[in-house]
């Protein structure tokens, strides 16, 4: 029997790219049986709804009716699946192009001793690779990534963010990856519980991975299944920014002592510090939201 996948897309003011992911996934999904595909969508104020629900196939609409970010758009959509009935289930961003094949070649990795989570290589739009894989969050590396940057990444296994071509060439293991296409077998959805949604956007996809190696299911990162993806704000916008920051010191206070958190939560203001002090308002944002709790974002816009 062919693997039965659904797939659950999460949108938010998604109009532009949302008609490209959808057309995309037809096939995407030769070799498997694509039983469903879910748009959640975040109280969108465009045409993310009316697009979705013109699309072709067996695509449907589940809204929200807030900005629920990305962990509970995909919890949302995940409620209405009978899971019972699948195999696997993808969350997807709305700004990603699955290539023909991809899903069987995920699913097949899903297939592998201990395997919960499957992860594809990721192309910028301009077919460049789009680096995705990370290393296990510790305070070395903080004070790495604090100190070198993006250039950590490229002196061993220094930095958190693999930026080496060449690994992202090979199938294997990996700690954790950037979440915008994940399939997650139905066992380990099971098993593991749901996203975490306090985390509104960012770090949840790397606490879902993370508490899914606590319960014994790895994570295996598979070249051969590539999807395009367009990319967010985050790099550019300084809310966005300074949110991944807070949330990258938040999972770590999760599962970390109070010791190894202080150092860490330390590494981070003194590494955006730096670079606030160099003029970079996304840094700015970070520390600002880092010293003071009251201005960190706890609802995203609707």
């Amino acid at each position: 029997m062919q693997p039965r996948i659904a797939v659950v897309v999460v949108a938010y003011n998604s109009a532009g790219v949302l008609e490209g992911c959808l057309r995309s996934l037809p096939p995407a999904a030769e070799g498997v049986t694509l039983s469903e595909v879910v748009v959640a969508d975040n109280a969108s104020t465009d045409d993310s709804v009316r697009i979705a629900r013109e699309a072709p196939g067996p695509v449907r609409v589940v809204e929200v009716g807030h900005n629920a970010g990305y962990a509970g758009g995909f919890e949302a959509g995940l409620a209405t699946l009978a899971l019972d009935g699948l195999d696997a289930v993808m969350v997807l961003n709305p700004d990603c192009r699955l290539l023909p094949g991809s899903l069987a070649t995920l699913a097949a990795a899903l297939d592998r001793p201990h395997v919960g989570i499957a992860a594809p290589r990721l192309l910028n739009p301009d077919g460049t690779l789009q680096p995705t894989l990370r290393r296990t969050p510790t305070v070395g590396r903080a004070f790495a990534e604090a100190v070198f940057g993006e250039r950590a990444g490229r002196i061993g296994t220094l930095g958190e963010k693999v930026t080496d071509e060449r690994a992202h060439e090979l199938p294997g293991p990996a700690a954790w990856v950037t979440g915008a296409a994940l399939l997650m077998s139905t066992r380990c959805l099971d098993q593991v519980g749901p996203w975490d949604e306090s985390f509104l956007l960012y770090s949840e996809e790397t606490e879902f991975a993370l508490r899914a190696a606590d319960h014994g299911f790895s994570l295996w990162y598979e070249p051969a299944a590539i999807v395009e993806h367009i990319g967010g704000e985050s790099g550019t916008n300084p809310t966005l920014a300074a949110l991944v920051v807070v949330n990258k010191v938040k999972l770590f206070r999760r599962r970390r002592g109070p010791v190894a958190s202080a150092v860490y939560f330390g590494a981070f203001v003194l590494g955006q510090g730096v670079r606030a002090l160099a003029g970079r308002q996304t840094c700015k944002a970070a520390v600002v939201a880092l010293l003071r709790p009251s201005r960190r974002l706890r609802e995203l816009a609707s």
